[in-house]
């Protein structure tokens, strides 16, 4: 299939119009009418993501997270990201990103869901009654370490971090996967009892926890990983003689 049609489908599904304003989504990179006999998955489109898409020989690499969010005046060797461009292109790998797009009309429920919420509402809308985030109900009221703990399994990821009393009892939640600090206000105004997210500072925590909420933070990548098998699982229900890979989860950073 050419390039284009998976691109088609992609927006099909998870259209363009409903990333966010700041965001860069979309075909970012090659050539339109490549023909994809391969397609590989990556949540960051880094060094050693772009350097396999080459030496696995790849057409298509489709990341979530966009290579480039602003415009570029050069692409060289002399810069980190001119280096994965001029890598892509040579070997002629078509690269497209799905962003807040996806996160408006996959990720949110997809988490979400993996949690068992229930009576869910959009955190934060986007567009038609879409958006980012969700809250919902958990299925039974837990202690904030139970919660903790389910979040683990949910995500497969080793470990969270707590912001509050580990015995405090919560109930309504409150999710955003990625970096939730900006929507944060948005989870308090909902009265959630804990509020699950990545990238949380020292002072956004504790200010939660005065507020009267609590915080679990899971990890930017730990719960936007999910993102991979999603996509690749919506992908070969459409396509036909295209082989896709998924790189291995593998968390940025060792707790030790």
């Amino acid at each position: 299939m050419k390039c284009s049609e998976i691109c088609a489908l992609i927006e099909q599904e998870y259209g363009t119009e409903y990333a966010c304003d700041w965001d860069n989504v979309g075909l970012l990179a090659g050539r339109s009418t490549k023909e994809v006999k391969k397609i590989l998955l990556s949540l960051d489109a880094t060094d050693e993501v772009v350097r396999m898409a080459a030496e696995g020989g790849y057409d298509m690499l489709i990341t979530h997270h966009p290579m480039l969010f602003s415009a570029i005046k050069r692409v060289t060797d002399q810069d980190m990201n001119g280096r994965r461009l001029l890598e892509l292109i040579r070997n002629d790998i078509s690269y497209y990103a799905m962003h807040t797009n996806y996160d408006t009309r996959g990720m949110a429920d997809l988490a979400a869901r993996l949690m068992g919420l229930t009576e869910c509402a959009v955190l934060e809308e986007v567009k038609d009654g879409e958006g980012i985030g969700r809250v919902g109900k958990l299925p039974h009221p837990m202690t904030l370490r139970e919660c903790g703990e389910q979040v683990k399994v949910a995500y497969g990821i080793p470990n969270v971090r707590l912001f509050g009393d580990p015995d405090t009892q919560v109930s309504l939640v409150g999710i955003c996967p990625g970096a939730g600090k900006s929507t944060m206000p948005l989870a308090l105004g909902f009265g959630c009892d804990v509020y699950i997210t990545g990238d949380i500072d020292h002072h956004t925590g504790i200010d939660a926890v005065d507020q009267g909420m609590c915080i679990i933070d899971a990890g930017h990548y730990g719960v936007e990983h999910i993102f991979m098998e999603d996509v690749k699982a919506y992908l070969e229900k459409g396509l036909t003689g295209v082989h896709m890979d998924c790189v291995a989860v593998k968390h940025p950073f060792v707790v030790i």
